[in-house]
């Protein structure tokens, strides 16, 4: 059973950077995409950027330039640089996989880290 395990997280004030990381223990990482979601109290789980194994990304709007997802196979994990963070960023974020290719609904991918809490304050 493929597990994933988030770090990284931790609190920051408005514009400072946070890198995430999301570590994955299976056999058959090559062939995942990940994803980072966030969920705020209160609200929605959304998506947040998503990488292919081919390292193609893309971001949910809101985050687009600046934060970037990036993966090293050879350690097994999928990197999220976040800069320029703004109180709204505030959530808890997981990483979630599934093989070949990704999606931004949540439903659709079945392994999941146990999430990072990310808190920026004004």
């Amino acid at each position: 059973q493929a597990q994933l395990m988030e770090s990284g997280g931790g609190s920051v004030q408005t514009g400072g950077s946070l890198r995430l990381s999301c570590a994955a223990f299976a056999n058959d990482y090559a062939s995942f995409c990940v994803t980072w979601f966030r969920q705020a109290p209160g609200k929605e789980r959304e998506s947040v950027a998503y990488i292919f194994p081919n390292g193609k990304a893309d971001y949910y709007a809101p985050v687009k330039g600046r934060f970037s997802i990036s993966r090293d196979n050879a350690k097994k994990t999928v990197f999220l640089q976040m800069n320029s963070l703004n109180p709204e960023d505030t959530a808890t974020y997981r990483c979630a996989a599934r093989q070949y290719a990704c999606s931004w609904r949540p439903g659709d991918y079945g392994i999941w880290g146990q999430g990072t809490q990310v808190t920026v304050s004004s």
